[in-house]
């Protein structure tokens, strides 16, 4: 098997690597929390919260994809379970169905919680001169503060 050599110190890929795990944990744990909202919402705004969670999951569907594979790029072991996710991820599981008010507010955290991960690899990354990983990470951070913002805009 060959050497990777793509520029990256290995002490480097390994830090960027560990960041885009806990970005991938934090990613996976809003896809689920998510879907389960997509699945659950009821209440007058049913039809949009259930069409916009259905985006929204989608969406994350592909991000955790291409986190798992820049790890993998890296030469890293991408986390791949439940307990794995879990102890990487600080996002907090939701016990039970809330209301659907209380579904946009968790959801709202969630994704500004991904913002501050992408923040941490970003830095990492770019220290790092591993401008693939930053670019995804910028990337992200772009789409969790957008959609933050609208899901703040629903409960004003």
């Amino acid at each position: 098997m060959t050497q990777i050599d793509i520029g990256i110190k290995e002490q480097d890929r390994v830090e960027i690597a560990e960041g885009l795990k806990r970005l991938l944990a934090d990613s996976y744990t809003l896809y689920l929390q998510t879907h389960n909202f997509h699945w659950n919402v009821v209440g007058p705004q049913f039809r949009d919260l259930h069409l916009m969670f259905e985006e929204h999951y989608t969406e994350l569907a592909t991000a955790v994809d291409d986190i798992a594979e820049r790890i993998r790029a890296l030469d890293v072991p991408a986390p791949g379970t439940y307990k794995e996710f879990a102890r990487l991820s600080s996002i907090q599981e939701v016990e039970g169905v809330p209301p659907a008010k209380e579904m946009v507010d968790l959801l709202t955290v969630g994704h500004e919680q991904v913002v501050k991960t992408c923040r941490d690899v970003l830095k990492l990354s770019q220290e790092a001169g591993d401008e693939s990983t930053s670019a995804l990470a910028s990337d992200r951070m772009r789409i969790h503060e957008k959609t933050a913002w609208m899901l703040r805009a629903l409960n004003k």
